[in-house]
């Protein structure tokens, strides 16, 4: 890519050297002087009050500061008007003055039409930030998409051009600021000005080109928080890198398309939002535009009173989505006018550049990854409405949409009555609000949808090849992975290309299976096994080298975190830009058991974590089947967490020849009405209970006189539900086993102080009453 660069501006010219006086002050032609003057940044009349007859001036050197601005200000357009009307403020004059600045020949236009002019004869000139963009290895193609979008559509172009010229003008005077503050070096002035310029995350991260030396430290998949910023009550952002979190105020926009921004800001003041800028749809918006992988697993759900919460960070990754394949798009369709305007010289100019570079292997860039027919219901009805109303002339599809994902039956199997009681003839439901709240409408859960987005229209049920967005559920994915493993003729190349991954309502789906997840997450960014039509020509290079997966934005959001998403979010996420993830200290949900249970938490030792399951086995056969074995005392339920463990328990109650009935999530219906009589009536001792099958039906067994949690729900509002069982019981008494490796799950329910606590003390067993 280098000697790429090098060859592409070789016939550029390189600026002459002044010449410099015996006392240092640098030498120019009267001209020159003028044309400085006129056209760029005006000295101090004192500096220009030495011009001699012999047409040289002499003027005080000005500062580093001063010549990048001159630099800057001759290149394009946006700067150019920038600085003009930032000397005007200075001598006193208005914007609408006609005066020599608008001399357009001597500024040699813009440099997307300079670029456009070059001839055999001449060597064509270059816009600054181009020549910075070159010099740093940054493409920016942003800014030149939004151009092809005002051609497209004239009706917004003027607005959106002269809010964008105000964007510019603000970057480069605050950047100006900041430059002048600290000057080190041109480098670093050069540097500065990027980060404050029209330059926006979406060119600078896709234009980076990764180095070798990174693509070896992401491989180690060894991450250092070393900075942190407080974020909600008794919550942090920690991140690796350097901290980018700060005020954004100085970015107009927030690195949005201005069409964007303006249609997301009058949505959210006709909500009646109050301040834009401190809202947490803004603050979220910044995390996702800064393009690092983003963990937060402490989001209140909808369904649990957190529908304010939930709605935000959905709106704010539905944004960063939007603006993600709007800049896209408009890359893409400036470089192919561009081509069709130099037929002859397009070939030439993409071997000899970086600049018509904007292809991956396949069109789809954003997946969003969804547990339930009604909650994808929810997202692409708000997508639909954070998206312009001249992007969405005509919404393809919709009532085929709405009749899928809407509410209705979702389930054929006639054993599950699961959603029985919210779909019910409107009798009032026994199960939990929050129960109630997620299951509403269709809670399908295989499901697949793309999404294409026209320059007037969008499109549901596009073809996944031609989409934009594609929403799914893990099972949904896992089944077409799994056909392309059987049949030839079909695959998944569509996921070649994701450049924005988003895993919303996590926790939902680790109550399905979460190796789904892994499954799917390691089919992202491989080569395509087919061509699929793309132009080779107009790849990035990345994506030719097989890099594509250190550019990915993963983005994985949930109500807690388990050390399943953990692990996906260290092994699998390996973006270049680094981390961010919330963390949080937990209150605990003890003051939720409404009855006055003893609860005695039992530590069993494991030396690691894949030794944790195992040790935990042996010590519910050591230390408390023994007890149970030898008690004549019946409604002993063993509340279990994972199903594997529940398969171990079962073995081993079989082998011991006790007994005892099963509900768990694989129970047919009639067997799990059988159980319960049974259970209640005391013909069977124990109960096998997991904590999908209580999240699914959400039952309150009868009859429990004993309870001994096995492992700990990973949900933690499940708790108390199971605790508050023992209500009418004799000995309200209940166990629960634990070991250092349960930390996550034990903050949630006793609290992040008392877990530290009952993990590191020398006792073993602790008792809340």
């Amino acid at each position: 890519m280098a000697k790429r660069n090098r060859q592409k501006h070789a016939g550029f010219k390189n600026p002459k050297t002044p010449e410099i006086s015996e006392d240092g002050e640098i030498v120019r032609k009267k001209h020159k002087v003028e044309e400085h003057t006129s056209q760029r940044i005006s000295p101090d009349p004192a500096e220009l009050s030495n011009v001699d007859s012999d047409d040289e001036a002499v003027f005080k050197e000005p500062s580093a500061y001063d010549n990048l601005l001159v630099t800057l200000g001759s290149g394009g357009k946006y700067f150019s008007d920038a600085y003009r009307r930032r000397q005007r403020e200075e001598e006193g004059k208005s914007d609408s003055e006609e005066n020599e600045y608008d001399d357009s020949d001597s500024l040699g236009g813009s440099g997307w039409d300079d670029s456009e002019r070059g001839s055999d004869d001449e060597s064509p000139k270059i816009d600054a930030r181009e020549s910075i963009i070159e010099k740093f290895g940054v493409v920016v193609a942003g800014e030149e998409g939004e151009v092809a979008e005002m051609e497209n559509d004239r009706d917004t172009s003027e607005s959106e051009q002269e809010h964008e010229s105000q964007v510019h003008s603000n970057g480069a005077v605050e950047a100006s600021e900041c430059v002048r503050n600290n000057i080190a070096s041109v480098c670093t002035q050069v540097n500065a000005i990027i980060k404050s310029s029209p330059c926006h995350s979406y060119s600078m991260h896709l234009g980076h080109q990764i180095s070798k030396g990174e693509i070896d430290e992401l491989s180690k998949k060894r991450w250092k928080y070393k900075w942190e910023v407080s974020a909600a009550e008794n919550c942090k952002w920690v991140g690796t890198g350097e901290s980018f979190i700060r005020d954004d105020n100085l970015k107009p926009g927030y690195g949005l398309k201005p069409s964007l921004y303006r249609h997301w800001l009058n949505i959210y003041e006709t909500s009646e939002g109050s301040d834009f800028h401190t809202s947490k749809e803004r603050l979220f918006f910044s995390l996702c535009d800064s393009y690092r992988d983003i963990l937060n697993c402490s989001k209140r759900p909808f369904y649990h009173k957190g529908h304010g919460e939930d709605s935000s960070t959905m709106d704010a990754y539905i944004m960063h989505s939007l603006n993600h394949i709007f800049r896209t798009r408009d890359l893409v369709t400036q470089n192919d006018t561009k081509m069709a305007k130099h037929k002859e010289t397009a070939n030439d100019e993409i071997l000899s550049g970086g600049g018509f570079l904007d292809h991956g292997f396949t069109r789809p860039k954003v997946l969003i990854l969804l547990p339930l027919r009604n909650i994808a219901f929810r997202v692409v009805k708000r997508l639909i409405q954070l998206t312009p109303s001249n992007h969405k002339v005509n919404v393809e599809y919709l009532g085929r949409f709405s009749d899928d994902f809407g509410a209705g039956e979702a389930h054929d199997n006639e054993d599950d009555e699961v959603f029985q009681d919210v779909r019910g003839s409107g009798q009032k439901s026994s199960k939990p609000t929050d129960f109630r709240a997620l299951f509403d409408g269709n809670p399908d859960d295989h499901f697949m949808v793309g999404i294409k987005f026209t320059r007037k229209s969008m499109k549901l049920y596009s073809d996944f090849y031609t989409s934009d967005m594609i929403v799914a559920s893990p099972l949904g994915l896992i089944t077409k992975i799994g056909e392309a493993e059987r049949e030839k003729d079909k695959d998944v190349d569509y996921l070649s290309s994701i450049e924005i991954l988003i895993i919303d309502h996590a926790d939902i789906i680790a109550m399905q299976n979460w190796s789904h997840v892994n499954t799917v997450v390691e089919q992202l960014n491989c080569l395509p096994s087919k061509q699929h039509g793309m132009d080779v020509m107009r790849m990035r290079q990345w994506y030719l080298d097989g890099y594509a997966r250190f550019y990915r934005q993963s983005i994985v959001l949930g109500y807690f975190l388990n050390p399943d998403m953990n692990a996906l979010f260290n092994q699998h996420c390996l973006n270049y830009e680094g981390k961010v993830k919330l963390v949080c200290e937990y209150k605990g949900v003890l003051p939720k058991v409404l009855i006055q249970a003893r609860q005695i938490y039992e530590r069993f030792d494991a030396d690691s974590i894949s030794e944790a399951d195992d040790a935990r086995l042996e010590y519910f056969t050591k230390k408390v089947f023994p007890k149970i074995k030898d008690s004549i005392q019946g409604g002993i339920m063993l509340f279990i967490s994972s199903y594997f463990e529940f398969v171990r328990i079962r073995n081993f109650l079989k082998s011991q020849n006790a007994s005892f009935c099963l509900l768990g999530e694989y129970t047919k219906q009639s067997d799990i009405s059988r159980s319960r009589v049974w259970f209640f009536e005391g013909r069977k001792k124990i109960m096998l209970y997991t904590e999908r099958a209580h999240f699914y039906h959400r039952y309150k067994i009868r009859g429990i006189q004993n309870l001994i949690i096995y492992s700990l729900p990973e949900r933690k509002e499940l708790y108390p539900e199971i605790v508050n069982m023992l209500e009418g019981s004799h000995g309200m008494t209940s166990t629960v086993l634990f070991s250092r490796f349960d930390q996550l799950r034990l903050e949630r329910i006793v609290g992040s102080t008392a877990a530290k606590r009952m993990i590191t003390s020398e006792k073993s067993v602790f008792a809340f009453c």
